[in-house]
């Protein structure tokens, strides 16, 4: 598919939320057309798999009698196959394009033979969403679509104010992506999921301040990702705390040949289904990926597991409970001092060191805070340096690059064996950046910029510096970036003496041109206007 091509999907996805925009917020309905994309893609999916099944036997799905003693038995025999290789299963009656028509098949108004409307269909679409998840039960697929669907509400009110209102509305939507071609035959990769990502993101730029919860801008992922990739071609595991809606997990398998599993946790439970639909419809199995629903810092989720790559965008200085009972958790006891309970950063931080592998790298997303705060912050950072020597690397980044909060970022990157352990390399990239609308975006060569001297760890006049453990001994354990990176600019030198001569020389002129208009109202007999 070409990059027009890619394009006029983005552009015919987006385009059916305006069959919502203006009824309810953006972050609301991108429960409706994200979950019907998926829907979409689900049955896509599931046919193409059933019709690879009957092949032999010179069968199609869709023509299956369901009501046939022959065709319960054809279908048993499918569901068995399709949970195992996809996770789930679908009847003919239940595919989206089925459905679609279904609703679409206008009908006579018994009342009033002028009136057309919609054939009636919320109920039947409530029982098919049920059904893909009854489809999992007792299957290893379970956890991956349990409650899947919980976020498209068809009773809701905010979308039409009566039944049929609401069924309008959802059977134009369904009529409109019923016309798209999602071509999963493709095989340039995963072109669909790049659109929903796509649309992800456009959900994010006009949710605006709750964007945060569930989004981190592609270019931001994209410098998190190659840091952790470097120089590796395969990763057996890459791990997300905050996953969000799995963005951060996926740009990560983009710059590697193989990823073995994903592994995320997720608080909130509309950006956990989001996670778990971006997965899938980015052809990640659900054997492949593991992500749960709760807090990870009260409730971790995968403390068995330890990871190669971790990458993270928590959620700035949130509060936590910082229970002292956490002073005896293995992820905190070591340091003596748990983070603040108004500040959780170092708490996710020290969460992540702990899930890190010994040959493992992280990176993840903090405020400039954590490079400078003291009290239990400070005692938590000169651990991490002095006893632990895992901080590899600072990067400080431009402000306004997130959504709903415009303050300064850094990311932090550790490894628990580092290659250079005797220093910690830092860039000041906070001055590189294009200003789009209200938020700043890194460019391509700012990311190619800040990966080179990260990977290379060279050293640039007022952007980068690599420092000793010695020298940030010397600064108290405080690594805030303009004590490592010199960004002064020194002024310009100002010549006060030809400057005077340049107002000397424009006053005698004034006066000059003053003189002039003097004689011309004096030949005019009229007043002069000074």
């Amino acid at each position: 598919m070409s990059d027009e091509q890619k394009k006029l999907l983005e552009t015919q996805l987006w385009a059916i939320a305006n069959i919502l925009r203006g009824k309810i917020s953006a972050n609301q309905f991108q429960d409706y057309i994200l979950g019907f994309i998926f829907y979409k893609y689900l049955s896509e999916k599931l046919e193409r798999k059933a019709n690879e099944f009957l092949k032999p036997d010179g069968l199609v799905f869709s023509e299956i009698d369901e009501n046939s003693t022959d065709g319960k038995v054809i279908l048993e025999a499918l569901k068995e196959a399709t949970v195992d290789a996809l996770g789930y299963f679908l009847k003919p009656s239940e595919l989206f394009t089925n459905l679609a028509k279904k609703g679409n098949a206008k009908v006579i108004n018994e009342d009033d033979e002028e009136q057309i409307q919609s054939t009636f269909i919320l109920e039947d679409l409530a029982n098919v969403l049920n059904s893909i998840e009854k489809s999992t039960m007792g299957s290893e697929s379970q956890d991956d679509f349990d409650n899947l669907f919980y976020d498209i509400d068809l009773n809701s009110t905010k979308i039409g104010r009566t039944t049929k209102d609401r069924n309008d509305v959802i059977v134009k939507i369904l009529t409109a992506l019923d016309e798209i071609d999602f071509d999963l035959d493709n095989t340039d990769g995963d072109v669909l999921g790049d659109a929903y990502e796509y649309l992800i993101g456009q959900f994010a730029a006009g949710a605006g301040q709750k964007a945060g919860e569930f989004y981190t801008p592609q270019q931001v992922s994209t410098v998190l990702a190659k840091i952790v990739t470097t120089r590796k071609n395969k990763l057996k595991s890459v791990y997300d705390p905050t996953c969000g809606s799995g963005s951060l997990l996926l740009r990560v398998a983009r710059e590697v040949e193989e990823v073995g599993h994903f592994y995320g946790q997720e608080q909130n439970r509309t950006t956990y289904n989001l996670a778990r639909m971006n997965m899938i419809l980015h052809d990640v199995n659900y054997h492949k990926f593991d992500i749960k629903n709760e807090d990870t810092l009260e409730k971790p989720q995968h403390l068995d597991f330890k990871f190669d790559a971790i990458v993270a965008n928590p959620p700035f200085s949130a509060k936590w409970s910082a229970n002292p009972l956490f002073s005896n958790d293995d992820r905190f006891s070591q340091y003596g001092r748990l983070a603040p309970g108004t500040k959780a950063d170092f708490a996710f931080i020290q969460h992540m060191v702990h899930q890190l592998d010994d040959n493992g790298i992280m990176a993840c997303i903090a405020p400039h805070g954590v490079l400078f705060r003291g009290a239990a912050e400070g005692h938590i950072r000169k651990y991490l340096i002095e006893d632990r020597n895992y901080i590899d690397a600072i990067i400080g980044l431009p402000s306004n690059l997130f959504y709903g909060t415009s303050i300064p970022t850094c990311i932090l990157v550790l490894k628990k064996c580092k290659e250079t352990p005797e220093n910690i390399l830092f860039i000041d990239a906070s001055n590189d950046f294009e200003k789009v609308k209200n938020q700043n975006v890194l460019r391509e060569q700012d990311v190619d910029k800040i990966i080179a001297t990260y990977q290379n760890r060279t050293v640039i006049e007022k952007y980068s510096n690599i420092a000793t453990l010695e020298e940030v001994k010397a600064n108290d354990y405080n690594l805030n970036i303009p004590r490592y990176v010199n960004t002064f600019e020194e002024a310009i030198e100002i010549n006060i003496d030809a400057i005077a001569d340049k107002l000397q020389t424009v006053k005698i002129k004034m006066k000059e041109v003053d003189n002039t208009i003097a004689t011309f109202c004096k030949e005019l007999n009229i007043k002069t206007p000074f």
